[in-house]
């Protein structure tokens, strides 16, 4: 995690850079604002992973000396068999139309995205995997 925190705390620099670089040359608002904030959003990214390195053990793509196979393994727990991702994506999609075609289509995608979103939230909390 330290290469990654510092790839984009690197990038963060860059960014700032040729935010300020991009303002001065072209005086245009709206490049100038999305390079700032995509400058904020790389120095956010890699001071969470900076912090998190600290705080994890040294994986292996922070050992020069470590091979392909050191890093395989078990990454995570990955649902096999979820549909709330399916509820979200649509009623985000009915929701970014709404933006665009009219805001009454709001009041339909917005429980779309609840149901979706307590779906998933507490998608192992019933059945025989529910705590009492």
């Amino acid at each position: 995690m330290k290469i990654q925190g510092k790839m984009f705390l690197w990038l963060a620099v860059f960014l700032l850079v040729m935010a300020v670089v991009y303002g001065v040359w072209s005086k245009e608002p709206a490049g100038t604002t999305a390079l700032f904030l995509a400058f904020g959003l790389s120095i956010m990214i890699g001071y969470y992973l900076a912090f998190t390195a600290r705080r994890v053990d040294t994986g292996a793509q922070d050992n020069k000396e470590a091979d392909v196979a050191d890093d395989a393994g078990e990454l995570g727990f990955f649902s096999p068999h979820s549909w709330q991702p399916l509820a979200l994506g649509i009623g985000g999609a009915f929701a970014f139309l709404g933006i665009a075609v009219g805001w009454w289509l709001l009041y339909f995608s917005l429980p779309i995205l609840l149901v979706g979103l307590w779906g998933w939230v507490f998608e192992y909390y019933r059945g025989e995997n529910r705590t009492q």
